[in-house]
Formats: structure tokens, C-alpha cells, sequence
């Protein structure tokens, strides 16, 4: 993920960074960080898969207290640089990791000027002398998507952590700071930045083979039981400031399949938002006559910036993905031909993602009062109850999950796109593939209520067994992916 950034940082920049006269520690170790490597070796395994799962490969990562560089080699960014102030590790991390770049010294006085698309904070807020500082000097080293992924321990621990210290079992360490996962959330907030989504991990940190994978893999997860682990992590991102609306362009992609009495409204009723706003339809092998009903309105609206595609493969994910692969705006919006989700709410849509307010924003029909018929009970409590089960698989709060009108940044999408493979979901309904590509990139999911209408011509084209089956099997899978790890 190479993200395109102003200023760039070269050989001749680095090589021209300050070497800081390295800061004693509180308590000085004996061994080198090599020895504890080894020796736990289980506990970096486990931080090595937590981070696999939060930075895709080919960012450029920022790494403070990066010790030997074990982990900034494991995430195989396209440029990584590592700061401490511990010079035995620091030493191993160059011999080890040539690719890489390491800096002895303090945050405050690394003299660069590159924004990196992720940084990773472990435990400095437990160490440093002023937080909020600390969070405040971040911002020059972030881009607008730039990710900063926190680290505390459990205040819970803390005597644990003491007595294997005493018994030589861990790396010794001292902490000016024991705060809460609720006061980083705040230092994050009065520095500008905002939580994206947060959790704990780590419920047992030695190997005991079958029941430590037991207890990281599965209790670790399950809600209430997580506040006993060792690690509280957060993910923040710069608070955002709003885009010029009319800057901005936008493709709203109409998936439709035997809905020709609702082409004409679609083409009608669709707002112009932005500095243009293009439809396009994307037709699925209707029965009825939709294609020729959408021919028929590219005729008879030829000032509206109209197209038409016809879907090769079969089910709306795959006619979304085609889509937007041929969306030439900025801004990505889906709309379901069915009209059941009003066009009129799309600028709603549009507001909140220029706003800043979120980068992904996700349609809830669960919120307002919806027209009656519009969805049976049962669906309702299916729809609620995924809700909850994605909302838990992504550590972001969505109610709808299933609602088929989502928005976002085509660069974002890209993202995903390109992302695709981690999951490898083949989704038939392109929720879960971009609600899961989103949560996998911290994108901020924001919902946007909807109001929700009785379909008015047609019947439904999802078979709700069967369905339900296959999203049942999505979830399980993105699970394995994002938090079975």
C-alpha cells in the first residue's frame, strides 16, 4: 500500500539525521534484546500476528521503541524506520535489517520530513513524560490515512509483570505511566486524533502448548472475558478536516436486475452532488426489459452523465466491483435499483464523508421507522443480528449491516481492492467484501440512517437460506482472519 506523499525522504535525508547520545534506562539490562527475543520467543510471535493482521505489506511504517527490528522486518514495509534509545539493539537491528532504517535518539529530536502511512506506538506512552506532548508531535510525521496503533498494558498485570521481572523471566523495565485504555482515548482526543477501534490481546504470554492458543485465540476474544489481558491496543487517525464538496466528483453505481419499472425514478430522484455527479447502471441479465428501459433513459436524458454496463458474472458483488472499477469519480456510492434505500438520502451520504466525520459510510436501516411492509420481522432480526456478530468481528459498532447502500473514497476502495486476496472472501453480495476490507484497513465506519420504502415493483432476487448460510460462512472465515490469530 505506497501511498503517494508531498515530501519524500531519501538515503542522503537519513544519513543526515542527528545520531542522539543514547538515554540510560530507568534499569539497565544485562542482556541484550536478543537474549529475550529468544526467550519469548511465543509472546513476539503473537505481537508479530496481531500487527500482520492491522498493516497490510508495503506501507511505510514509523516503529518507536523498535529494539532489535524484529517486527518492522516481519510487516515488510516498502521503508521502515526504527527509533530507541537502545544502542545494543539498535546495533542488531542495522546488522540484521540493512534495509531498514534505525535512529538512536528521542521522537522530538528526529530531524525529518516524511508522513508515514503507519505508526507504531508500544508502550511509549507508559515511558514518556508528557502524553499529550507526545501525541501532539506525532501529527508531523501523519498524512490524512496515516494509522497510529497504540500500546498499553493492563493495569491489572502490573504485579504479574513485577514478579516474573524479579524471577528474571522477562526483560527488565520500569513505567512512569499506568493509564487506562479510556485516558489514551483522551490523550489521543486533545491531540488532535481520533479512535478508530481498539481492543485487548495477549491472555497468556508464555506457551503452555494447546491451552495458551486455547486462551489467546478464543477466550481472549470473547466480550467482558477480554478486559483481563495483558495488552490494550488502539488504533487512532488524524482528526480530519473537511473537503470542499464542490471539488469533488461522484459515481453512483445502480446495480439492477429486473427492476425496469424503477429505472426511470433512479435516473430522476438521484441528486447531483459535488462537481458532477455520473449514474452508472450496471445490468445483471434481467428477465424483464430493465436493459432497454436504461437504453431508453440515456435517450431521453442526454444532458445527465449516464452509462451503461452489462455484468459479466452473476450476483451484485460482482456487479459492484465492475462498477466501480469503471466509476471515474471521487466519490464511490451504491444504490440498489430497487429504490427501496431513497436516492434522495444519498447527500446525506456525501456530507458525512466529505466532513471528515467518516471514510466509510454505511447505510442502517434499523434507525428510522421504516414503511410498513418494507421488511418482514424475521428479516429484521437477521439483519440486527449481523449487525452485531460484524460489528464484533471488525471492533467497529455498525446496526446494518447488509444495507446495500455504502460510500466511500475510490482511493480507499483501491485500497481494499488491492487487498482483496488477504481475505479472499468471494462475496456475491459485496457487503461483507468492503465492510471487511474497510475494518482490515482502520478505515472510520460511520453509519448514515436511511429511510427505508416498500419495494414498488418486483420481487426480491435474494434467496434468504441460502443466503444466510454464505454470510454465516463469510464471517466465520473473515474471524479466522482478523481475530483467530
Amino acid at each position: 500500500m505506497k501511498q503517494q506523499h508531498d515530501e519524500k525522504l531519501n538515503e542522503q535525508q537519513i544519513n543526515t539525521i542527528p545520531e542522539q547520545a543514547p538515554q540510560p534506562e530507568i534499569i539497565q539490562d544485562k542482556h541484550p534484546f536478543d537474549y529475550w527475543l529468544k526467550r519469548n520467543r511465543y509472546y513476539h510471535q503473537r505481537v508479530i500476528n496481531f500487527y500482520k493482521t492491522q498493516i497490510p505489506e508495503g506501507a511505510s511504517v514509523l516503529m518507536l521503541n523498535c529494539k532489535n527490528g524484529y517486527l518492522l522486518h516481519a510487516l515488510k514495509p516498502f521503508f521502515g524506520l526504527g527509533i530507541d534509545t537502545d544502542e545494543r539493539a539498535l546495533a542488531s537491528a542495522r546488522a540484521q535489517y540493512p534495509e531498514y532504517h534505525f535512529v538512536s535518539g528521542s521522537l522530538d529530536a528526529l530531524q525529518i520530513f516524511h508522513r508515514f502511512d503507519y505508526i507504531i506506538v508500544p508502550f511509549v506512552t507508559m515511558e514518556t513524560d508528557d502524553i499529550q506532548e507526545f501525541f501532539t508531535q506525532l501529527h508531523r510525521f501523519c498524512h490524512p490515512g496515516t494509522r497510529i496503533i497504540v500500546e498499553t498494558y493492563n493495569l491489572g498485570w502490573k504485579p504479574i509483570l513485577w514478579f516474573t521481572q524479579k524471577l528474571g523471566m522477562r526483560r527488565s523495565t520500569s513505567f512512569k505511566h499506568w493509564i487506562s485504555q479510556y485516558d489514551v482515548h483522551n490523550f489521543l482526543h486533545l491531540s488532535g486524533f481520533d479512535v478508530v477501534t481498539s481492543g485487548s490481546s495477549m491472555m497468556m504470554p508464555t506457551s503452555v502448548p494447546l491451552i495458551s492458543s486455547l486462551f489467546n485465540t478464543v477466550v481472549a476474544q470473547i466480550p467482558g472475558v477480554s478486559k483481563l489481558c495483558l495488552i490494550k491496543w488502539t488504533v487512532a487517525r488524524p482528526v480530519r478536516a473537511a473537503k470542499n464538496r464542490l471539488e469533488a466528483t461522484v459515481s453512483v453505481i445502480i446495480t439492477c436486475r429486473n427492476e425496469e419499472g424503477n429505472i426511470e425514478n433512479a435516473v430522476t430522484r438521484t441528486p447531483i452532488m459535488g462537481k458532477e455527479t455520473e449514474i452508472i447502471f450496471v445490468e445483471g441479465g434481467s428477465k424483464d426489459n430493465t436493459r432497454e428501459e436504461i437504453e431508453r433513459m440515456l435517450k431521453k436524458y442526454p444532458n445527465k452523465n449516464m452509462r451503461l454496463l452489462i455484468q459479466d458474472g452473476t450476483g451484485k458483488g460482482d456487479a459492484v466491483r465492475k462498477g466501480f472499477a469503471h466509476a471515474r469519480g471521487d466519490v464511490l456510492m451504491i444504490l440498489d435499483g430497487d429504490l427501496t434505500v431513497v436516492p434522495e438520502d444519498l447527500p446525506k451520504f456525501f456530507d458525512a464523508l466529505m466532513s471528515g466525520k467518516g471514510e466509510f459510510i454505511n447505510g442502517s436501516r434499523l434507525v428510522c421507522g421504516m414503511e410498513k411492509g418494507a421488511m418482514p420481522w424475521l428479516n429484521w432480526v437477521v439483519n440486527y443480528s449481523f449487525g452485531i456478530l460484524t460489528s464484533w468481528i471488525m471492533g467497529q459498532r455498525i446496526k446494518d449491516s447488509l444495507c446495500g447502500t455504502k460510500v466511500l473514497f475510490k482511493k480507499d476502495y483501491e485500497r481494499i481492492a488491492k487487498d482483496r486476496p488477504f481475505f479472499s472472501l468471494n462475496d456475491p453480495y459485496g457487503d461483507f467484501d468492503l465492510l471487511f476490507g474497510a475494518a482490515r484497513l482502520n478505515l472510520k465506519i460511520v453509519d448514515q440512517p436511511v429511510h427505508y420504502k416498500q419495494r414498488t415493483y418486483g420481487n426480491t432476487n435474494i434467496q434468504h437460506f441460502r443466503g444466510g448460510v454464505r454470510l454465516l460462512l463469510m464471517c466465520w472465515h473473515a474471524l479466522r482472519k482478523l481475530k483467530l490469530k
